[in-house]
């Protein structure tokens, strides 16, 4: 497999704080480690910046924008998308884990496939 190819990893979050540091975590522990993690802040009220931040200062593939306004999940995927810049994108909720190498098997399977699209459960 490539390993140069760029994956985008779109995160919108909404009042995660209890969650979010371990799906970046999550991410960060990946066996392939050629990816962006755009988080999109849909206007949290809870501490979901702050703990986004401490990675954001620590890691530069980890990046966050917060929306002016609340507008709901499907609007944050939008922006984090428009401001994806890889060649796959790859949609993680911010309280959903990722096993270590859930990126590297199936990048691999859709390489090896010649596959543009597929989904994990």
């Amino acid at each position: 497999m490539d390993m140069n190819k760029l994956v985008s990893i779109i995160t919108p979050t909404y009042n995660c704080g209890d969650y979010i540091e371990e799906t970046i975590r999550s991410v960060i522990n990946q066996t392939y480690v050629n990816w962006e993690m755009i988080i999109v802040d849909d206007v949290s009220t809870d501490d979901t910046e702050e703990i986004v931040k401490k990675y954001t200062n620590s890691d530069q593939r980890i990046k966050y924008y917060k929306l002016k306004i609340n507008s709901g999940a499907a609007v944050a995927r939008t922006k984090a998308i428009e401001m994806a810049n890889g060649s796959y994108i790859a949609f993680l909720d911010s309280d959903d884990l990722w096993t270590r190498d859930k990126l590297e098997k199936q990048l691999n399977f859709m390489e090896e496939n010649n596959i543009n699209f597929s989904c994990t459960s």
